[in-house]
């Protein structure tokens, strides 16, 4: 009842096998198919929880509190699905099973060896339907590139699970480069053939290539390329680069991506609905106003550490039919500089979250400077963190107010390590983490965006607002606009005197999507564009 596309890479890292892997998923789900997506890593981290995001990019989080890769956000925000636990594997809990059977004593005394013991927990991790009367179409992309070592177990199982269940229903779509050369003016197909034999030397023939290339691919190229990778010209797909990263599924849609996919899978091909997408791309296309978003962070040099939040603003523009522009704002510049200097003339600031005392201060001066210049503010968990203790400086007279986190010091910890955390000695998976429910105050700004009392935000925290402010809090003028259900916990903040100052303990960014932005992103991206207008 399952089909099976594997997507890999060849060449180089950062082709796009993740955007193809989505784009395909939106195409099929416009025919009507059921799809989920995977995505195999071969690092040796269980997962990406305990990573600087300098260096793999921002950790995506399901309701189901699963620590994941970036790659995941745009799974989920091109399928608009809510994808789970299973859906992230890395080599790290792939290991980690088979020790931990091996230590059971699973294996029967056998020796334990790559092939068939590591090989099989990989099939193993293969999407299986819960209801075994549901077609789907189930897309997992490798991480990584062919030929990479730490690979080659992922690549050989995925051979004799092809072997196993039928190539009809196991295909591999391979993503390539063909680079132009400028100095001959030729784009070059040799490191395609090399990386096609790469897959082939491990028993392994790619039934479509998708090729990323500068330049239109000629149907002389694509011919060459056929030739020499035993595959149909018709099953070599140009993937251009796009202005829009919203726009590459309409692109994979005119290169017949679903198409030659789903006839290789032996499945019919109805016509796609895909108006609600195109109409996304127009607004996006074609703004009639803008607004200038300062993001405070501390991981602003490697942009891919906000990824979520990035295209959360961008879809606030499309729900406002507004160019969102974006100034990156190193936190610990603010901290030398001074927030004047830096955010003068934006539209709108936001904090989004980090771990860590570094640029924290800088944080805080820009959220105060937010609040005393009435720029719309948007803060997301530190960011909401900092904004409150921005307020019990500024306003409540607590000079040294700030995070137990941040200065175990202080006398006014109005943050503090949530009870529950309290002795926890292992970094990675104990946060508070997934989706958790939220009660928002009657006649709250919350309440107006979201349109209902009772909500549910992801969340990745240890820290929570101190319970012993809060009524101090409340008096100064500082509304708790959301709240766990049984009250003990501050999810959500507001300064009701201000037209949007907003902060929130969740990562909303995480469930926005492109033709459907999440109301704080929204409604931020709207008084964003007000305050533009009216100076």
């Amino acid at each position: 009842m399952i089909k099976y596309i594997f997507v890999s890479g060849g060449v180089v890292s950062g082709l796009g096998k993740g955007i193809t892997a989505a784009s395909l998923g939106r195409l099929l789900k416009a025919r009507g198919y059921a799809v989920t997506m995977q995505k195999f890593d071969p690092y040796f981290n269980i997962d990406p929880g305990t990573m600087n995001p300098t260096q793999h990019g921002e950790v995506f989080v399901t309701d189901d509190g699963t620590e994941t890769d970036l790659d995941l956000g745009h799974y989920e925000r091109f399928i608009d699905e809510s994808l789970d636990k299973n859906s992230n594997v890395t080599s790290g809990k792939i290991y980690w099973s088979v020790l931990n059977k091996e230590r059971h004593g699973d294996y029967g005394g056998g020796t334990v060896q790559v092939i068939p013991h590591v090989t099989n927990e990989i099939k193993s991790r293969f999407f299986r339907s819960d209801d075994q009367e549901e077609s789907r179409i189930a897309i997992i992309e490798i991480g990584g590139t062919a030929g990479d070592i730490e690979s080659q177990p992922f690549f050989e199982a995925i051979r004799q699970f092809r072997h196993e269940v039928g190539h009809k229903n196991a295909i591999m779509i391979h993503v390539t480069l063909i680079p132009y050369l400028r100095a001959s003016q030729e784009m070059k197909t040799k490191p395609t053939q090399a990386s096609v034999r790469e897959l082939m030397r491990m028993g392994i023939l790619p039934d479509i290539l998708v090729c990323r290339t500068e330049y239109p691919l000629t149907k002389s190229i694509r011919e060459k390329i056929a030739l020499f990778c035993n595959v149909p010209a018709s099953h070599v797909i140009e993937n251009t680069d796009a202005e829009y990263l919203y726009e590459v599924p309409l692109y994979m849609e005119q290169e017949h991506l679903a198409e030659v996919a789903l006839k290789c899978l032996d499945l019919p091909c109805p016509e796609p609905d895909l108006e609600d997408w195109r109409q996304m791309v127009y607004a996006l296309r074609h703004p009639e106003k803008e607004a200038e978003i300062a993001i405070v962070g501390k991981y602003t040099q490697l942009h891919d550490s906000y990824l979520s939040v990035v295209e959360a603003l961008k879809h606030g523009g499309i729900a406002n039919h507004a160019e969102v522009k974006l100034r990156w704002v190193d936190s610990e510049q603010i901290e030398r500089d001074g927030a004047e200097a830096l955010l003068s003339g934006a539209d709108g600031i936001l904090i989004p979250g980090g771990f860590g005392n570094r640029g924290t201060e800088g944080m805080i001066q820009a959220a105060s400077y937010a609040r005393k210049n009435h720029v719309p503010f948007l803060g997301i968990c530190l960011g909401m963190q900092m904004a409150v203790t921005a307020f019990a400086r500024d306003v409540m007279g607590f000079e040294d107010a700030n995070s137990a986190e941040l200065d175990p010091s202080t006398t006014h910890p109005v943050i503090d390590l949530m009870p529950e955390q309290r002795g926890v000695e292992n970094l990675g998976g104990t946060l508070r983490l997934g989706a958790w429910p939220c009660v928002l105050a009657e006649d709250s700004m919350a309440m107006r965006l979201y349109g209902e009392k009772e909500i549910s935000e992801r969340h990745r925290h240890r820290y929570e607002v101190n319970n012993d402010y809060r009524d101090a809090f409340t008096a100064a003028g500082l509304c708790w606009s959301g709240t766990s259900p049984d009250g003990n916990i501050v999810e959500m903040m507001e300064l009701p005197e201000e037209k949007f100052y907003l902060g929130t303990q969740g990562h909303p960014e995480l469930k926005s999507r492109p033709n459907r932005a999440h109301p704080l992103f929204a409604g931020l991206i709207r008084a964003a564009c007000d305050y533009a207008s009216s100076r």
